[in-house]
């Protein structure tokens, strides 16, 4: 017994080859509550992950016996690839929704004495039947409005008639009347419960119900999961708190992992609180501090220390200051332009020559504040012709080049005799959709595609070791858990969808007070959010950070400020003049666009697309926007997008005003380029023509 505990001890001190002494020290640590306090770059998921493995190999549980709740499918995706590469399996690794949908179709009959009630992707519907019969006008802006603040209160476990005092007691912003809100909510709850359907506030209010009141389940559960891993534990809400609560029932084998300092989400319900408190919850919990950055350099993190070494918010009592492991690197770069076309146009430009230099373009990202600052950069990345990639534009498994490669693998697999290498195999197979690794086409749309399918390739290379009808099922795991592989590409996304995610070559741009922190941003703790936003920006940077704002919205406006977070640390004064080539900034007389109603020259965006002053008559075709509001609302839900991702209400107005008949007329519309009209322009032009869809 004594040479076999021996055995097992050794071979779970293995898996500390390699850590740092604070991360071996979070792995070894006993069974128990622990916390690991975990800053940017530090390298949590190794820790998270070797711990599993740890205390598997030591003979404390099968994997079987570890829940890992991770807040994204990718997230959870990447932790399954690396327990499998060390030798672990059997740990389900899921977000909480996924863990909860898991547990409750299973036990859905005894809990629901019958059918499950169905799940609903989308409450806008829902939402815009309660507003109705509370008698509560919304239209489609407030209903998306209303959908963000029922689940808001479903997530801090507030009910209709507690919300108006609750709203009042936090010093929340309500999209309306609070007294109206109550009253859509109440009809909100009967309007599911009439259809029997459950949105994803309902799933884990439910799963938590089921093991609270049914001690049959609590015990079959309590029974399979003996370990559980909560990974970025600051975005937890009240919510998810409650579930977990009720996963652990009165045991304490629980690691928490946590960054106070990229709390970004408490607009959503997420709080901190349960990670500031835990050592008060568990008087011996074991505290390991994460401090060693290994992404990078000593530049960027000297400045992600200064920005958050600033915060005086109640997440400051766990700040981090975070020690550079990197040889030194370039210092941040600032830029002040003209305005944000010229910035737009620069940053595309200095994208390029960095791609040029050797940076692949998936290395390279554009982080924004919000989602509307997208739509210039995508442009801009379209005029030089380099590919980018919208973070949550689309999902990469239901790109129709995507979908079309994977079938002609699939249909590969009943010739392929295992002869030749994974790689190869996929490129001859890709040649059915004439698909070829050396005939990239020109950047734009058509590269974007060309791109995403030579992602599969990159990830068969990584697979070399798998037969090709092992590949294609790990392409339906990667599909059913939206774990897709990376497409070379610049990643255009705003700051809360660059959480988690790290580049070679980060641009944090539109760094203007109004912007970062944003206008809406009043109080101290909604200004202290903001500083933590771009503390996730800075620190997602290895080697290469630009910080960038225009100096004026758009030509000839008001000039405005450098962010206040950034103040004195290196904005120049003077704006940096755009080089020639395809200017944004100022138009001559040729190309300047006049109204097509009065002829006076058009000089915002909202008046440039629509193609008419704002007090021109519109001639819309009602029916035909009818249509179009529609289809987009369909195509954003199946990819899982707010609405405006796929086309603003005023490119829809432009398009139903404009009836553009070929594709010249529709990109002709301000705001449709390439991209756009790849993906939606043949269904854009089906719908004026008055068919359906394709």
């Amino acid at each position: 017994m004594r040479a076999w505990t021996t055995v097992t001890f050794a071979h779970a001190r293995e898996v500390l080859t390699g850590l740092d002494d604070d991360q071996a020290e979070a792995v070894s640590a006993e069974p128990g509550p622990v916390c690991i306090l975990a800053g940017a770059g530090t390298g949590k998921t190794r820790a998270v992950t070797h711990r599993i493995a740890y205390r598997v190999r030591r003979g404390d549980l099968r994997g079987q016996h570890v829940l890992a709740v991770t807040f994204t499918a990718r997230a959870a995706g990447e932790m399954r690839d690396r327990l499998r590469a060390l030798d672990v399996t059997g740990v389900s690794a899921r977000t909480f929704h996924a863990a909860a949908l898991r547990q409750l179709r299973f036990f859905g009959s005894r809990v629901y004495r019958g059918e499950m009630p169905e799940l609903i992707d989308s409450t806008i519907k829902f939402v815009g039947i309660a507003a109705a019969r509370a008698g509560v006008r919304a239209d489609a802006s407030r209903r998306r409005d209303l959908a963000t603040e029922l689940e808001w209160a479903a997530s801090m476990l507030i009910g209709p008639d507690e919300y108006p005092s609750e709203v009042a007691r936090r010093d929340r912003i309500a999209p309306m009347d609070a007294a109206d809100i109550s009253k859509v909510y109440s009809a909100y709850l009967e309007a599911k419960q009439r259809a029997r359907v459950i949105d994803f506030s309902d799933l884990l209010a439910a799963t938590a119900a089921a093991i609270e009141e049914h001690a049959d389940i609590a015990e079959q559960i309590r029974s399979q999961y003996r370990l559980f891993i909560v990974d970025e534990y600051q975005d937890v809400n009240p919510l998810q708190q409650r579930l977990l609560d009720a996963w652990l029932g009165d045991r304490d084998d629980l690691t928490v992992v946590g960054d106070a300092s990229q709390t970004i989400y408490t607009f959503n319900g997420a709080t901190s609180r349960y990670l500031i408190d835990f050592s008060r919850r568990y008087p011996d919990a074991r505290v390991v501090r994460l401090v060693r950055d290994y992404r990078s350099t000593p530049q960027v993190v000297g400045l992600a220390n200064e920005v958050i070494a600033e915060a005086r918010s109640g997440e400051a009592k766990l700040r981090l200051k975070l020690e550079g492991q990197r040889p030194p690197g370039p210092d941040p770069h600032f830029d002040t332009y003209p305005d944000e076309a010229a910035e737009a146009t620069a940053v595309a430009r200095r994208c390029a020559r960095l791609i040029a230099e050797g940076t692949p373009a998936r290395e390279i990202a554009v982080l924004y504040r919000t989602n509307a600052q997208s739509e210039a950069y995508e442009t801009a990345f379209d005029e030089i012709g380099v590919p980018t990639v919208v973070a949550g534009a689309e999902r990469f498994f239901q790109r129709a080049e995507v979908r079309s490669a994977i079938v002609a693998l699939r249909q590969a697999v009943h010739t392929d005799e295992g002869t030749e290498q994974l790689r190869d195999t996929v490129i001859t197979a890709l040649d059915a959709i004439g698909w070829r690794p050396d005939q990239a086409p020109p950047g734009g749309a058509a590269r974007e595609k060309y791109e995403a399918v030579a992602a599969l390739v990159r990830l068969a290379e990584d697979h070399s070791e798998l037969s090709l009808s092992a590949f294609v099922d790990e392409l339906g795991r990667r599909a059913a858990a939206q774990h897709a592989p990376t497409v070379e590409g610049v990643t255009l996304a705003s700051l809360h969808a660059a959480k988690g995610l790290e580049w070679d070559a980060v641009f944090l741009v539109g760094l203007a007070e109004g912007t970062l922190p944003t206008s809406r941003a009043r109080t101290t703790a909604q200004l202290e959010e903001e500083r933590r936003l771009l503390y996730v920006g800075i620190t997602r940077a290895r080697e290469h950070l630009h910080l960038s704002y225009g100096l004026m919205r758009s030509s000839g406006g008001r000039e405005r400020k450098p962010s206040s977070f950034l103040a004195g640390r290196g904005f120049p004064g003077e704006p940096v003049t755009v080089a020639a080539g395809k200017p944004r900034t100022k138009r001559s007389k040729a190309t300047r666009q006049a109204c097509r109603v009065c002829g006076a020259t058009l000089d915002e965006g909202r008046t440039r697309k629509l193609g008419r002053c704002e007090t021109c008559p519109s001639d819309m075709d009602e029916a035909l926007y009818d249509r179009l509001r529609q289809w987009r609302k369909e195509t954003a839900t199946e990819a899982g997008v707010p609405a405006y991702v796929v086309f603003t209400d005023v490119t829809l107005t432009a398009i139903a005003e404009r009836r553009p008949q070929s594709e010249a007329e529709l990109v002709g519309i301000a705001g449709i380029g390439a991209r756009k009209l790849t993906t939606y322009g043949e269904a854009v032009l089906s719908l004026v023509r008055g068919e359906e869809p394709s």
